[in-house]
């Protein structure tokens, strides 16, 4: 007797939008209360870098606290796939930069695709009752459901036989940085999915969603700085590059998702644009300039001094002559 095997299924917020408290993020399980939820940001991050009670700006320019900031979850969810992988990347983020460097870095884009994803969810929950008390039906562009509903397909490599066949779904660039003791930098793009942590004597950057555009844009520059350690502001230089080309970034990527035995292979599509553009629009000096101001704000440099020549803003980690500044040759506070 032949037994046909169901393909596992994949369960989808997008379609219809469902962001009610009532089912599991990852699964879409009926829970049994809406108070059956966990933290976006871990509890022992925010215990670590005391953040509970600190603020955190929503995109509609209010503020919740980072512990308010939760996603609805299963129990047996959290129990087998989510704490596994929070205890996991607990334990390398606390020993450093070389347990992270060691970790299968499939790991470390469930976890960061995890937290965008959850202020994703607090985003859209915020936009909902918004829009509710106006009145107004909720809607939201098409190119980002294209983009969170592809982020919550790959997280669900956590808890579903999925399998990326012959590609990487993202960027990652991890640096060694000579951080000041309890430095807590954290920075997000939720219309581009970039993240970037900054702590211990670590820096990690993931574009969570560009099948490794990113990556391969920076190439020689990651090859020439990957195994140096940064002084903070070379690091947020870094971040300042990375976050913009994320920016010009100008493709949507498009998946096959083809259910195999027991198993669901995604499959990326080529990257194509419309009459053969680019896949990464033209770098501009000047906006690349106000970038790297926010993320030079800490040290007081403005935009003026940034761009004081356009053909060739202002880096602490190339010299004129193109030559690597080493940190110790920077006299600025971490």
């Amino acid at each position: 007797m032949y037994l046909c095997r169901m393909a596992p299924t994949l369960y989808s917020p997008f379609n219809p939008l469902n962001f009610s408290n009532r089912n599991c993020f990852l699964t879409g399980q009926v829970l049994s209360s809406e108070e059956e939820k966990i933290q976006v940001f871990p509890a022992w991050l925010m215990s670590r870098y005391n953040l509970a009670d600190q603020p955190f700006k929503l995109l509609d320019e209010s503020y919740a606290t980072y512990k308010d900031l939760k996603l609805p979850c299963a129990a047996s969810t959290n129990e087998q796939y989510i704490a596994p992988l929070e205890n996991t990347i607990a334990e390398a983020f606390t020993q450093g930069y070389q347990a992270v460097k060691a970790l299968d870095p499939m790991l470390l884009f469930q976890w960061a695709g995890k937290l965008l994803y959850g202020i994703v969810f607090n985003e859209i929950q915020a936009g909902i009752r918004q829009q509710h008390v106006s009145g107004e039906g909720f809607s939201m562009s098409q190119a980002l459901i294209h983009k969170f509903s592809h982020l919550h397909l790959m997280l669900q490599s956590l808890n579903m036989p999925l399998v990326f066949d012959e590609f990487t779904p993202f960027s990652l660039f991890l640096f060694k940085v000579n951080n000041a003791e309890n430095e807590f930098g954290y920075r997000d793009e939720i219309n581009t999915l970039t993240f970037s942590l900054r702590i211990q004597d670590f820096g990690l950057i993931i574009c969570l969603q560009d099948n490794g555009a990113n990556a391969r844009y920076h190439r020689d520059l990651y090859e020439q700085w990957q195994n140096r350690t940064l002084h903070p502001i070379q690091f947020e230089e870094m971040n300042a590059r990375i976050f913009y080309s994320a920016f010009l970034f100008n493709k949507l990527p498009e998946y096959n998702v083809l259910p195999v035995g027991d198993e669901i292979y995604l499959e990326a599509m080529a990257l194509r644009g419309m009459g053969g553009k680019p896949t990464f629009d033209m770098w501009q000096n000047k906006t690349y300039g106000q970038v790297l101001e926010s993320f030079w704000k800490k040290w007081g440099f403005v935009l003026f001094e940034i761009i004081k020549n356009p053909e060739a803003p202002m880096s602490f980690l190339f010299k004129p002559d193109e030559s690597v500044i080493d940190n110790s040759e920077i006299d600025l506070p971490l």
